[in-house]
């Protein structure tokens, strides 16, 4: 699987009456088998005041990869992706629960995250060979 892109952002409300602004959404382009294809994670904004309990990071940015500083949005739909590979049929996933929301980031191999951003930046690909590789096996 070829990984592409990766960015999260903050919900503005479109009117008055919407809730958006309480979101952020976090997506992955990627190319497998010849198809680009993104998957888009909406969660409540919320869970980024919370990167210490997810994360070893204390705060947002949890690092820089070339001249790009990474928040929590910037990798949420990768977390997810690597730890529910299904996800790649799928084009959007929404989570309101914090336990949900955490459950996805436990045991990830957060040392090598930065390594995926370094290549997005300097080669605006990166070739991910399996998500195995980025969450931590037991001894």
């Amino acid at each position: 699987m070829l990984i592409k892109h990766c960015k999260g952002y903050e919900l503005e409300k479109a009117q008055s009456n919407t809730s958006e602004d309480f979101f952020n959404r976090s997506e992955i382009t990627f190319e497998e088998d010849g198809q680009e294809k993104t998957l888009h994670v909406l969660y409540v904004r919320f869970f980024d005041d919370l990167v210490h309990e997810f994360t070893p990071f204390e705060k947002n940015p949890l690092f820089t990869a070339g001249s790009r500083e990474v928040d929590l949005k910037d990798i949420a739909a990768l977390v997810c992706l690597l730890k529910n590979p299904g996800f790649r049929h799928r084009k959007r996933v929404y989570i309101n629960s914090k336990a949900e929301y955490a459950s996805f980031f436990q045991d990830i191999e957060f040392s090598k995250l930065p390594a995926i951003f370094e290549a997005l930046e300097n080669n605006k690909v990166y070739n991910l060979r399996s998500p195995l590789e980025y969450i931590v096996q037991p001894q």
